[in-house]
């Protein structure tokens, strides 16, 4: 009886081995499996944080736009793209049904350098508005004339800077204080606008918002 229990043992025992080890390589396997996954889920969060958006407040450009409307201000969020970049900017605190202008510009404030227009915005009844718009708008944004009727390097534009539409409309709000007749600048489509209302000046002149976004 002895004999026959030691056989049976010696028959059972590589099998059970075997189990054994096949169990083993699957736990194994598993672990590689969750551990591929989580390094995958990781791989997603940091190319969604990469792309992350980046959002910044515009300001009223002068005191005298801060007392004439004194809830002026914006927001602009940019998300980066694969390809380009979409921008959102929102304004509140404007007058009425009006209409303005967005520009990216090399400088927040006068004499603003070199402006690329890029927007109409209506605000409501309510003064709000806003406007959505594709383009390079981040630490690659720039312009560059090689020739031509007008000649310059390659130069950024970091900051935006949003116009009134009608040069009327601050000049009667009283934004425009000791002019005797409203101020025309070029800053829209019939180079007829306003003054400006909001800009991004609370960023140094040579690092704006738009170099702080990244592709």
């Amino acid at each position: 009886m002895s004999s026959t229990r030691s056989t049976i043992r010696s028959i059972l025992a590589p099998t059970a081995a075997k189990a054994v080890a096949v169990v083993a390589t699957g736990a194994v396997a598993a672990a590689l499996s969750l551990t591929a996954a989580a390094g995958a889920a990781t791989g997603g969060a940091h190319a969604r944080a990469a792309a992350s958006s980046f959002s910044f407040p515009l300001k009223p450009s002068s005191a005298a736009i801060s007392a004439c409307l004194p809830k002026a201000g914006g927001r602009a969020t940019i998300t980066p793209g694969t390809l380009n970049d979409t921008m959102t900017v929102s304004l509140h605190g404007m007058p009425a049904n009006s209409d303005f202008d967005l520009f990216v510009i090399q400088q927040p404030t006068a004499p603003f350098g070199v402006s690329w227009y890029q927007s109409d915005i209506h605000a409501n009844a309510n003064g709000s508005g806003s406007a959505t718009v594709r383009g390079i708008f981040d630490a690659e944004t720039f312009s560059v004339s090689p020739g031509g009727t007008t000649t310059f390097a390659p130069t950024h534009q970091y900051h935006l800077g949003v116009w009134f539409n009608d040069p009327n409309v601050p000049f009667n709000l009283g934004c425009e204080p000791g002019a005797t007749q409203a101020i025309v600048t070029p800053f829209n489509g019939e180079q007829h606008a306003g003054i400006q209302v909001v800009n991004t000046a609370q960023f140094p002149v040579d690092a704006g918002p738009l170099s702080h976004v990244h592709r």
